[in-house]
């Protein structure tokens, strides 16, 4: 007998991640310039904005207790180019932040 193969829904994939760390989807870069000039793929910057989809429980302290997460779900926050780990499920393209990687919120 042929095992069936499971098919996971990536939209219905919950990710927690752990500590003080966030996942966060990132807003699409521009794709044309206020000159109107259009930009191919490899001409854009990835883009520092982005909204948070999921927040851990917080950073340990010395003393054992958990130091809730400034930021929260449906924030939006801007962070260093180079900040975190980028990371796919399906067809969205996630990144994986420490708290102090973000820069500020946007309100």
């Amino acid at each position: 007998m042929a095992k069936k193969k499971e098919a996971t829904d990536p939209s219905k994939i919950k990710l927690q991640p752990l500590g003080d760390r966030v996942v966060v989807e990132r807003e699409e870069s521009e794709t044309m310039t206020a000159g109107g000039i259009v930009l191919p793929d490899s001409a854009k910057d990835k883009p520092t904005r982005g909204k948070i989809v999921s927040v851990g429980d917080g950073r340990l302290s010395d003393c054992g207790v958990r130091c809730p997460l400034q930021v929260k779900v449906g924030d939006r926050v801007l962070f260093s180019s180079y900040a975190g780990d980028s990371f796919k499920v399906g067809t969205r393209e996630l990144l994986l932040l420490r708290e102090e990687d973000i820069l500020a919120v946007i309100e």
